[in-house]
């Protein structure tokens, strides 16, 4: 592809579009006479109740209606319509990464200990890719927002507004969605129902819905060992036999499962006093990961030419089940010269996956690969909970002077076990090797645990000054403070029981016993974040406003335990050194101009954004030299600029449009030593991977180019009847897969996705058909691991099986064409 000619095309079609668009000529020829007029989306995300247009910040607001109308159903599709954010879309298994305005230093987006975009249930922050069902809109926050949303404000913030409990109304709905999918075996289904009621008429209401998504999934695993240990995982790929007696195939392994259930419960029993108490819970069941080794294996690897365009290669199937919840308490109270609100919220989730370890082992160069059979996995299991509470007053008064102060309380406890299994290696060591030790039944071969307790105290606020009926200012302030500690330890049963046998340890242990001697690393800071905003209204339909604001996300400490400074150079250490043992905060700084304009009697809108954020200590999530464990580091300076555009119109009273693109140029500002290489220190940038990432290199994870179309055709048919015709094209440029693609980096191609539906509706019912990703386009999304990994040399003289065998590297895909039929019943009691 001519990456070039393609981001000119993408240029092209947003300039035109926006020409189409902002000519009044053409809109009055095309519908002279026009009697709608775009409907104003009420936001809360500057705290106080106000639209899209009012609110003088970057903000985007999808409705209910927008989201049904395109198929919109978790944050991955959010982000195609919303300028400046990317979401890396890594399949149920993986949380999706959240990139906005290119900020990322990751190969497949943020790595580090949190987000560099925080996401809110309502006023509660929750990390989670909810299913959008029961959603009144999803609120997008382009840009810091440190102030008033406090860590991990980074780049912006997303808020999931659900729909409120209606107090004077008993109403209901039911749904489901039949869908079949290229490359999936089965049929697909999503259904569930939404019910609201009055237990007391205007005082007391009960709202509840409940979802069920069963997606089949497309990818197959057909290189799975029958039995790990024992069946070869890289056989004779030229004679079936022995492939059929060592390998098995599964089908469709990246589907899904997931249950999602709401309840809450609203009291209101005085006009000045408003509560609900809310609980939300979601189960997601995934068998394996998005991810295809079709063309990522070396040239040398016999699989290389048989792993198709929808196959991986991975040894072992990779399921994850992950159970979040959260309960919530919100209460709004209204104190006459001002409002008062209380969030109170305790939110958690546990996960237990597995994944294929093997060619991590192998790229240790510990020399696992002599043994013929050799094959590994990990067992991972992590349990979070999280208690939030918040405290703000909002002024009421009508004066020039506007104010908002709050404080904010954050807590989480977190621990993490991995339990990595190595099938036969004992036999293999003890009887081949002949190392005197004994053999371990269990197959446990390391063992680690973390437990991370963290915190996090602010106070903060906001002073607004209508100056006169056009100019207004704004002061913001964020002080903060936060504590982080973790204890963690690893083990390894296999190489002190049939390796070394070392004292202390009983010989013939069997289980998952092990000797933990826990490291207590810790770190806190304090600092302050600042936000200036003046916006001056022009016209009635113009408004102009110019940010400067800051976000942060905390700093830690990774969960690795410390080097032996006295162990011999030759033994085998899984460790932190000095310098890995903490990472620093990272902060971002934005500029920003923009403006607000509506037009043709508000049947036009069209706003716009220029931008240039600094970043500070950029978190980067890297590997330990000693057994390459992930850990986060800090790669100094950053910066991303560019500009986002979005409009909306109404052609005539049949016809609406909307569009959106935006542009990003995301680099980094000074060098980096060592971010991929060894870390020697030495400065020369030789080859050898010292000076990996310059000043000047571009950041991975999100394109410099976005676009997004969309039209929607209303008419009349069958006596009364609502025929509705949608489209939506969304389209962008090209992603590198690691800064500056100096070391093994990657380029992954732009792409372009059409969807259309076509919906037939009456008072209470819909049937719609729809078809996503029509022509079938066939994309990488992002990268697993770099593509150095493709023939990752191990020690020279191994033989056994040498490189050929390694499958580190692979796609995370776009998902292939969906052709479904959805049905809705609304119904009123």
């Amino acid at each position: 592809m001519n990456t070039h000619k393609t981001l000119f095309k993408y240029s092209a079609i947003a300039l035109a579009m926006s020409s189409i668009l902002l000519t009044p000529k053409s809109i009055a020829q095309a519908a002279p006479k026009v009697d709608n007029q775009i409907e104003k989306i009420e936001i809360t995300a500057t705290r106080r109740t106000g639209t899209v247009q009012d609110a003088p910040l970057n903000i985007t607001a999808l409705t209910s209606d927008t989201l049904a109308e395109q198929n919109i159903g978790d944050l991955e599709d959010v982000a195609r319509w919303v300028p400046g954010l990317t979401v890396v879309d890594q399949g149920g298994r993986n949380d999706s990464p959240i990139i906005v305005r290119g900020l990322n230093t990751n190969t497949s987006g943020p790595g580090s200990d949190g987000e560099t975009v925080a996401t809110y249930v309502g006023e509660i922050p929750l990390f989670i890719n909810m299913r959008l069902n029961d959603i009144e809109r999803v609120e997008v926050l382009i840009g810091p927002q440190g102030t008033l949303y406090g860590a991990g404000t980074l780049g912006g913030a997303i808020r999931y507004i659900p729909k409120q409990v209606e107090l004077d109304l008993t109403e209901g709905k039911i749904y489901g969605d039949l869908f079949s999918q290229s490359e999936s075996s089965s049929i697909g289904g999503e259904a569930g129902f939404v019910f609201n009621a009055p237990l007391i008429d205007d005082v007391l209401g009960l709202r509840m819905s409940l979802n069920k998504l069963n997606d089949p999934g497309f990818i197959d695993y057909n290189y799975v060992v029958k039995e790990g240990g024992v069946s070869l995982p890289d056989p004779d790929w030229s004679n079936q036999n022995d492939v059929d007696q060592n390998i098995r195939r599964v089908e469709d392994v990246n589907g899904e499962d997931t249950l999602t259930a709401k309840v809450a419960l609203r009291w209101k029993p005085t006009d000045s006093f408003d509560a609900t108490l809310s609980y939300f819970y979601q189960n997601q069941d995934v068998e394996g990961r998005s991810i295809s080794h079709y063309g990522s294996l070396a040239d040398t690897n016999p699989l290389s030419g048989l792993v198709g365009k929808y196959e991986s290669a991975y040894r072992y199937e990779e399921p994850r089940e992950k159970e979040d919840s959260l309960l919530s308490l919100e209460i709004k109270a209204d104190l006459g010269f001002a409002e008062l609100v209380s969030a109170t919220g305790q939110s958690g989730y546990e996960a237990d996956g597995q994944r294929d370890q093997t060619d991590l082992l192998i790229g240790l160069d510990y020399s696992y690969e002599e043994f013929p059979a050799f094959s590994s996995f990990t067992r991972e299991l992590d349990k979070i909970d999280i208690f939030t509470q918040e405290l703000r007053l909002v002024s009421q008064s009508d004066t020039d002077l506007s104010w908002i102060i709050g404080g904010y309380y954050y807590k989480v406890e977190s621990e993490g076990i991995s339990k990595e299994f190595t099938p036969g290696f004992d036999e293999y060591v003890v009887n081949v090797w002949e190392t005197g030790g004994n053999l371990r039944p269990d197959s446990l071969e390391y063992y680690s645990v973390d437990f991370i307790d963290s915190s996090e105290k602010a106070l903060f606020g906001e002073l607004s000054y209508q100056f006169n009926d056009k100019l207004n200012f704004t002061l913001g302030a964020r002080f903060y403070e936060y504590e982080v500690a973790i204890q963690s330890d690893v083990d390894f049963p296999l190489l002190y029981t049939s390796i070394t046998v070392e004292d202390g340890y009983d010989d013939f242990r069997t289980g998952d016993e092990v000797i933990l001697n826990l490291l207590d690393v810790s770190d806190e800071d304090s600092g302050s974040l600042l936000k200036f905003n003046t916006s001056y209204q022009f016209t009635n339909d113009v408004l102009g406003y110019a940010t400067i604001s800051e976000g942060f996300r905390i700093g830690g400490a990774n969960s690795v335990g410390a080097c032996d400074p006295n162990a011999s150079p030759d033994t085998q250490q899984v460790c932190a050194l000095a310098f890995e043992q903490t990472f620093d905060a990272d902060t971002t700084t934005n500029y920003e101009l923009g403006f607000k304009s509506s037009w043709l009697r508000n049947k036009l809108y069209f706003n716009a954004a220029i931008f240039n954020v600094d970043w500070d200590d950029a978190q980067v999530a890297g590997a330990t030299l000693n057994g390459s464990q992930p850990i986060t580091t800090n790669a100094g300076k950053a910066n991303s600029k560019g500009l986002e555009l979005s409009s909306r119109a109404i052609i005539s009273n049949e016809l609406s449009m909307y569009a959106t693109y935006s542009f990003t140029k995301a680099e980094l500002r000074e060098n980096v030593l060592g971010l991929f290489g060894n870390g020697d220190g030495d400065g020369a940038a030789d080859g050898d991977g010292d000076i990996d990432a310059m000043s000047g290199d571009r950041l991975p994870g999100s394109p410099e180019h976005q676009f997004s179309f969309g039209f929607k055709y209303t008419t009349e048919i069958l006596d009364g009847k609502l025929l509705d015709l949608v489209y939506g094209l969304t389209a962008q440029s090209d992603v590198i897969t690691q800064i500056g693609n100096r070391e093994s980096g990657d380029v992954l191609g732009g792409y372009s996705l059409n969807n259309l539906s076509a919906s037939i509706s009456d008072d209470n019912w819909a049937v719609t058909f729809y078809v996503d990703n029509m022509f079938d386009k066939y994309a990488f999304v992002s990268s697993r691991t770099n593509k150095g990994d493709i023939g990752l040399a191990v020690s020279p003289d191994v033989n056994s099986n040498g490189v050929d065998i390694l499958r580190s590297y692979g796609h995370y895909l776009l998902s292939p064409r969906k052709v479904g039929l959805k049905f809705t019943y609304d119904f009123e009691l």
